[in-house]
This record gives C-alpha cells, sequence and structure tokens, in this order.
C-alpha cells in the first residue's frame, strides 16, 4: 500500500503564510511527479504547483510569486510553501504523486486526503 500523508493547512489571516507537507509512504519503489491542487466550494480541482523527479516545477499563474514547492526525493516529501495568501486561496489543498509501488511496477497516480486552508481575518 502507496499514502499520501500531508500535514499543515488552518486558518490564517490575510497576508499570512502556511506550510503543506506530504510524504509519501508505504510499499514506494519511484517518485515521479509531485504537486499539489486545490478544491473551493462551487469549483472544480486545480492545479497550484507541481514538480518532477527531475527538478522541473510550474505554478498556477494566480500564485506566482506568492507560493514554492520544493521536494526531498530522498524522502519522498514534497513541501509547499505559502505566503502573501489572499481569501481566494482558500481551498482544501490536495497532494498528489504519480508512484511506482513495489506491488505492481506500474505508475500510478495516488491523492492525499486534502487539507482544508482558510484565509479569513
Amino acid at each position: 500500500q502507496v499514502q499520501l500523508v500531508e500535514a499543515g493547512g488552518g486558518l490564517v489571516e490575510p497576508g499570512g503564510s502556511l506550510t503543506l507537507s506530504c510524504v509519501a509512504s508505504g510499499s514506494v519503489h519511484t517518485v515521479y511527479g509531485m504537486g499539489w491542487y486545490r478544491q473551493a466550494p462551487g469549483k472544480e480541482r486545480e492545479l497550484v504547483a507541481a514538480t518532477t523527479s527531475q527538478g522541473g516545477i510550474d505554478y498556477l499563474d494566480s500564485v506566482k510569486g506568492r507560493f514554492t514547492i520544493s521536494r526531498d526525493n530522498a524522502k519522498n516529501t514534497v513541501i509547499l510553501q505559502m505566503g502573501s495568501l489572499k481569501p481566494e486561496d482558500s481551498a482544501v489543498y490536495y497532494c498528489a504523486a504519480k508512484i511506482v509501488p513495489l506491488t505492481t511496477g506500474a505508475l500510478t497516480d495516488y491523492w492525499g486526503q486534502g487539507t482544508q486552508v482558510t484565509v479569513s481575518s
């Protein structure tokens, strides 16, 4: 079994900062892409930031300059540092990863359980 375990999130005032972390655990053979999505009520899930195993990075235009994604390949961990938060950043944030598990050897998409981020005064 492979799991993505998220930590972080919570309530923060506008202009504040939060850090989300996600660890891929269990029967992991290889982790390829890792990233963060978010979904606000009544809206579609959108990609916030993503990173490849080779170091490629991509951001949603609205978070560029405010959010930073990083990963530790040795620890199968991805971090999302969020700064200058705005009320419109409020959403459930999901970690996602493309992983080859030891059990099947097949590249598979995995999702975390989601963590709530609320930006409000």
